[in-house]
């Protein structure tokens, strides 16, 4: 008789990671593999976590995060959308990847199915199967300037065991940014067919094409309406350490969220949300240097990779990354195993991201703007080679 579930038996690692895991640390290669720049956060967050400390901010709080920066995050909210969000609504239960499972718990069960919009981050589907729901893959379509969003793609993926559809905007690793239009028609098909939604919000942010911020479905959900709009501090702060996100929801599910919290982290660390305050309420200069400093980034990218006869690459509108096409390729992890051995380049491997992706790769471009040139050529000079 089996113990151990099928489930956490069959898992692997991502596409990120087994190419990552054993190579960090390795002082000749260019990391471009995760989801990170190569700024420390900065000192005034890190001096408002560590003045928390000092004040001996170390013992229990609320699971669903502190009173002040719950009070915080709905004045930024109400800031930038021009709304009264429920306070209720509000949780800070630990990373956003928390929030993912979180919202996984809440919506899905055994047997059921969840679309996801992708290209995705691959630990959202692995968060869907824990919870024993199955994956079905929606892929965005290139519409010969841009990523965008069929609807009928969506519609058609609609079954009788359908409760949930996932999106991600600013995406990872397209960085196509979901226009109004095309999130209210979401919305209205998850209402029509009583579908949950959960809509990742953590590049809102990180923007080049359009408004700052990205259209968020809190602009048009109802205050108790079963959409699940998740975010957090780590991209448009450089926070990734801290493993800190917070998640708006259902203002009736209050007390759910809190025993949701509980059960799955305790609540995030207590000390590290007077950091998450600061960021809020001091960090606005900060976000636009770190969106000017991408966004030339992504220039040197669409310069020295976009321009390859080998490579089809839509420029990114928000977040930063890019996913270029490479022509013929049909292996993406033995790519990106090539680029670390030979270019001594880290980069993710396409499959990861989901259906249809194999002959793609994903570069994260926040790093220095030099050192991701240098970066860059290597790779070009790979794609020449092979």
């Amino acid at each position: 008789m089996a113990v151990i579930r099928e489930a956490i038996e069959r898992l692997e690692l991502s596409g990120i990671s087994k190419v990552a895991m054993g190579a960090l640390g390795d002082p000749e290669v260019i990391p471009l593999w995760f989801g990170e720049s190569d700024i420390a956060t900065p000192a005034f967050i890190r001096d408002a976590a560590k003045a928390a400390l000092d004040r001996g901010e170390t013992f229990y709080s609320y699971s669903r995060g502190t009173a002040a920066l719950r009070a915080g995050l709905k004045t930024y909210l109400d800031r930038l959308y021009g709304l009264d969000l429920h306070p209720d609504r509000i949780s800070v239960a630990g990373s956003t990847m928390l929030s993912v499972v979180v919202a996984c718990e809440c919506l899905l069960t055994e047997g059921d199915e969840i679309i996801l919009i992708g290209p995705y981050w691959p630990n959202v589907r692995v968060a869907a199967q824990l919870m024993g729901a199955r994956n079905v893959d929606v892929r965005l379509r290139d519409d010969g300037t841009r990523w965008a969003l069929d609807l009928a793609d969506v519609a058609a993926a609609i079954t009788s065991r359908t409760k949930a559809v996932y999106v991600n905007t600013p995406s990872n690793p397209t960085g196509w940014i979901m226009r109004e239009a095309e999130g209210r028609a979401l919305l209205d098909l998850c209402r029509r067919h009583g579908l949950g939604l959960i809509a990742d919000e953590v590049y809102h942010r990180n923007v080049f094409v359009g408004r700052d911020p990205a259209p968020s479905f809190l602009e048009f959900a109802g205050d108790d309406e079963p959409v699940f709009v998740l975010n957090g501090f780590s991209k448009a702060w450089a926070m990734t350490g801290w493993r800190m996100g917070w998640m708006v929801t259902p203002t009736h599910l209050v007390e759910p969220m809190a025993v949701l919290a509980e059960c799955n982290n305790t609540g995030a660390t207590v000390f590290a949300q007077a950091g998450g305050l600061a960021a809020l309420q001091e960090g606005e200069d900060f976000v636009a240097s770190f969106v000017e400093r991408t966004r030339n980034n992504r220039d040197i990218v669409m310069e020295v990779i976009g321009s390859h006869p080998k490579v089809r690459l839509l420029e990114p509108e928000g977040a930063f990354y890019a996913f270029p096409e490479i022509a013929g390729l049909t292996d993406s992890l033995a790519f990106c195993r090539t680029a670390l051995q030979r270019a001594k380049v880290g980069i993710a491997a396409g499959y990861t991201f989901g259906a249809e992706n194999e002959g793609h790769i994903r570069i994260c471009f926040a790093i220095e703007s030099e050192r991701l040139r240098t970066a860059l050529l290597r790779l070009r000079g790979l794609l020449d080679e092979l």
